[in-house]
């Protein structure tokens, strides 16, 4: 190898090592600033360690729980309604509900919501000596009995009963409606909900066929009851009169007046009386 360059790479050397070379630290807010985020993910992380403790426990948010209580009150009204329709009457303990609707996992708190509160202030369940049952609308038990419920609100004038309410309280409603047959009275009203009335028969008479046509000849359809009764009257024949209270006829309201009354004021000083000058026209012209 050339003596000159080994010279200078030896030259080179010694100046390399002659030079002091300073290690480059980390500011002072970079360290603050590093300590600082430590603690911020730690708390992130036993939030989630205590979130995933309270999932494990049970512990389950409060929208979620009342959700979840109300669901168990709807599904045990419903079973209820159900095996009183298919003729199952009698009454049930609260953990043979629970047996039968299966919701064993309820804890004890919801089990305890359900005996002093949501079934007891429930009106569709019936509560004796710490047994339910299911409490209907009409309580029936067999096709006479919704006869004889027809038959009363026929002779109180309360005209009938949904076919809801009936299907409701009564077992075996279909069955029970088949076999009474044309003593009901089916009627469908403009919400598409079917109302059962009682069929007199004894209110079902024959009318003669002249009599009828006579009754359809005479057109009514232009006339009031006013005129209707004034044409009775010329032949002689005297209408029913209601027997009920006088129908109150509106109060009519004054109309106001378009422009207001002329205020008449007191006068004074009679005595005066020539002697004093009107200006309500303006200044009057020199006499």
């Amino acid at each position: 190898m050339d003596p000159a360059l080994l010279r200078e790479r030896e030259l080179f050397k010694k100046r390399a090592l002659s030079t002091p070379a300073v290690e480059k630290r980390p500011a002072a807010s970079d360290v603050g600033s590093h300590k600082k985020k430590k603690p911020k993910v730690d708390k992130e992380s036993s939030s989630g360690s205590k979130h995933s403790a309270e999932l494990s426990n049970g512990n389950f948010n409060i929208k979620t729980s009342s959700g979840y209580k109300f669901g168990c009150l709807a599904k045990i009204v419903n079973y209820m309604k159900t095996r009183h329709q298919n003729g199952d009457t009698h009454f049930l303990t609260l953990d043979e509900i629970l047996d039968e609707t299966k919701l064993l996992d309820i804890s004890m708190k919801q089990k305890q919501w359900l005996m002093t509160e949501a079934l007891v202030n429930n009106p569709k369940i019936d509560v004796r000596d710490g047994t339910y049952g299911f409490k209907p609308k009409y309580n029936l038990k067999d096709k006479k009995a919704l006869l004889r419920l027809l038959d009363k609100h026929d002779q109180l004038g309360l005209g009938g009963v949904l076919l809801d309410d009936v299907e409701e309280g009564l077992p075996n409603s279909a069955k029970a409606i088949k076999a009474l047959g044309d003593q009901i009275i089916f009627v469908t009203r403009p919400d598409k909900k079917k109302i059962l009335f009682y069929n007199d028969k004894h209110c079902q008479f024959v009318v003669d066929e002249e009599f009828q046509k006579l009754w359809r000849s005479v057109p009514v359809d232009a006339m009031d009851e006013e005129k209707i009764e004034e044409y009775l009257k010329k032949q002689g024949i005297s209408s029913m009169q209601e027997t009920g209270g006088k129908k109150m006829l509106p109060v009519q309201k004054r109309k106001k007046q378009g422009g207001q009354r002329k205020r008449h004021f007191k006068t004074h000083n009679n005595h005066l009386a020539g002697i004093l000058e009107d200006y309500t026209d303006g200044v009057p012209g020199k006499k």
